[in-house]
């Protein structure tokens, strides 16, 4: 039996697509034990990590109620049809469950065998329990963030079905094409569990490579249907696909096999697109794909979804259309339901909103756009570049930030960014005469790249060998942005761009590792702190800096700093949480490192004289 992943056998190109590597490591780690059998293979050839401990060789594959499994696989392999297997396994052990589904690798016949223990009530597992893997793979193949446009706030939401045997292969996306025109896609794949993510995965990179070549609806439609035609469990999924341009609010569309979205006016009216019904994907070739238009007026939401938000507990659909329709409404007439940061949970309430007391009876994918009336004006600060300037760029600078609904990490970054380009100007662009101007520009563009300037009239140039802070503040601006220009003619101009997202993912607080430190940020307690391990040499100093600034959103608000592991804090660490400090006092708080007594790094810190500034602990 292969012990790896790695073995699995190679599948054609057509079938191939992003999200299939992060499909196998879900499954790989899934509380079932899950084999892959082919017919040409009389041991599978592949196995996930339970599998593999469960039974290390073919021979070793259980019995389910007096049944061997190897048994079963051979009959599905044969018929073609799936067979489901419960009972005690082997003799007299725990209750157990083995569902067999054919599928097809490579273009021939193969099986997935997934055995799940069903262990009694108050009893543990026959192995440990390891997280859910069609939550896994559904929510690893959705997208990781939706695009941040000026004129548009945007929310996805995924919800798995309250019984587990209904979850798995609702998907939404919302694709940036350029030009202020963003494409919103909800489709639902045919079954559930892992086969249906993995088909809505395929679906999804088929769909994002078509639309970025051709955008219009018909186009993206046909190359569905083609793909749906090709692939047996792609067929049959319903999609509705649209090409929206924010700043106008036109909204080109087309459905196949799916429900309408509904419209939410800035008044609290309601309506459904209109939408000409269109078999599902791949179902009748030939199919013709109508397209129509509207325009969605400034304030108004449009919401799309699966078909999940209507499933049971209604009378009939009409009743469930105005039971989503009525809790749309009532999430949007909420205070601050539209704003920059109360935006991000509006598909999470409406599919909230439709949860029936028992749970959802299948899963439930919202995308929600928001088309807004009012934009954000770009923001210019005109200083005098001198130390005594920066808190007043941190904190307007976040303010203006904040307005653009982006997820505290980001904010953070580009502000921590543009401190390290005006900090640099503040130090280097007059020095030797009086300090001259500082300009700081910020705007975005259409389609959610922000940009900012950072401008001075003065020269900065560090000797050669020695690019100090100015080569390390590139290095630190080039992590947080995507991108940093700098031009020296008549003055310094600093460009930092950024392409926004809304993330729906916790605050980072991951650990990172720097050749031989370890740099954290926890943030369950009353202040965030950062904790630094190991060896923190230059190279770690850059980590600890970074980490610093971003628990305390630029140095605005307090943090702590414990270096209680650190076996060597170098003179760089020192200039970092010297730097922080100075900061910390200029916005009104004093650092706190907690330092052993007697331990050599809070010696370090004492000689270095940072006792004026840091309170050690």
């Amino acid at each position: 039996m292969s012990a790896s992943p790695g073995n699995v056998p190679p599948r054609s190109e057509r079938a191939e697509d992003a999200g299939a590597t992060v499909l196998l490591a879900a499954m790989e780690d899934a509380p079932s034990a899950i084999f892959c059998f082919t017919a040409s293979d009389a041991e599978p050839v592949w196995a996930n990590a339970q599998a593999r401990a469960l039974a290390p060789r073919s021979e070793h594959l259980p019995t389910i109620d007096g049944r061997h499994v190897a048994d079963v696989v051979e009959r599905v392999l044969r018929s073609g049809r799936p067979e489901t297997l419960s009972g005690p396994m082997g003799d007299g052990g725990p209750p157990a469950t083995a569902v067999v589904r054919p599928l097809r690798i490579d273009g021939g016949p193969a099986v997935l065998l997934v055995l799940e223990p069903d262990p009694p009530a108050g009893t543990t597992p026959a192995w440990p329990r390891r997280p859910d893997v069609v939550e896994l793979a559904q929510l690893s193949l959705l997208p990781p963030s939706l695009p941040l446009m000026p004129d548009l706030r945007l929310s996805g939401s995924y919800h798995r079905a309250s019984l587990a045997g209904a979850a798995g292969g609702d998907w939404y996306d919302a694709v940036p094409l350029g030009d202020g025109r963003l494409a919103l896609v909800i489709g639902d794949a045919v079954g559930h569990g892992v086969p249906a993510a993995g088909a809505m995965s395929r679906l999804r990179g088929a769909m994002r490579s078509t639309a970025l070549r051709d955008p219009s609806p018909s186009v993206v439609l046909a190359a569905l249907d083609d793909f749906a035609r090709q692939m047996d469990d792609v067929e049959g999924a319903s999609v509705f696909y649209g090409v929206l341009d924010a700043g106008t609010g036109r909204l080109v569309y087309g459905a196949a096999g799916h429900p309408a979205p509904l419209i939410v006016e800035a008044d609290g009216r309601t309506s459904f697109l209109p939408v000409v019904p269109r078999p599902p994907l791949g179902s009748v070739p030939g199919a013709e794909t109508p397209v129509a238009e509207t325009v969605l007026d400034q304030g108004a939401t449009l919401v799309l979804y699966s078909n999940g938000a209507l499933a049971g507990g209604s009378p009939g659909p009409v009743a469930a259309l105005d039971r989503l329709a009525e809790a749309a409404r009532e999430v949007l007439a909420r205070p601050d339901a539209l704003d920059a940061a109360g935006s991000a949970g509006l598909a999470e309430a409406i599919a909230e909103g439709v949860r029936r007391p028992q749970g959802w009876l299948d899963d439930v994918a919202v995308l929600v756009a928001h088309r807004c009336e009012d934009g954000l004006e770009p923001l210019r600060l005109e200083l005098v570049a001198v130390p005594s300037a920066l808190p007043g760029v941190r904190r307007r600078l976040g303010d203006w930030l904040a307005g653009l609904g982006m997820g505290e990490q980001d904010r953070v970054g580009v502000m921590v960014a543009v401190g390290e380009a005006c900090a640099n100007a503040a130090e280097h662009a007059y020095r030797g005469r009086e300090p001259g101007p500082l300009t700081v520009v910020a705007a975005v563009d259409v389609d959610g790249v922000l940009t900012v300037t950072v401008q001075d009239q003065g020269t900065w140039r560090p000797p050669d060998r020695d690019p100090g802070d100015r080569g390390r503040g590139l290095l630190i601006m080039r992590q947080l942005v995507d991108a940093v220009v700098l031009q020296e003619e008549q003055g310094t101009t600093l460009t930092l761009s950024l392409r926004l997202r809304r993330t729906a993912g916790e605050e980072d607080e991951r650990e990172v590792a720097v050749g031989n430190a370890a740099v954290s940020v926890e943030r369950s307690g009353e202040l965030p702190v950062v904790r630094v391990s190991g060896v923190v040499d230059e190279g770690a100093a850059d980590q600890l800096r970074i980490r610093m600034l971003e628990a305390s959103r630029g140095g605005t608000t307090p943090i702590e700093l414990d270096v209680t592991d650190v076996g060597l804090f170098s003179s760089a660490a020192v200039r970092e949480v010297l730097a922080l400090a100075r900061i910390a006092r200029d916005e009104g708080w004093r650092l706190v490192a907690r330092a052993p007594v007697g331990g050599v790094t809070r010696h370090v810190l004492e000689i270095s004289g940072l006792t004026e500034l840091v309170d050690l602990h």
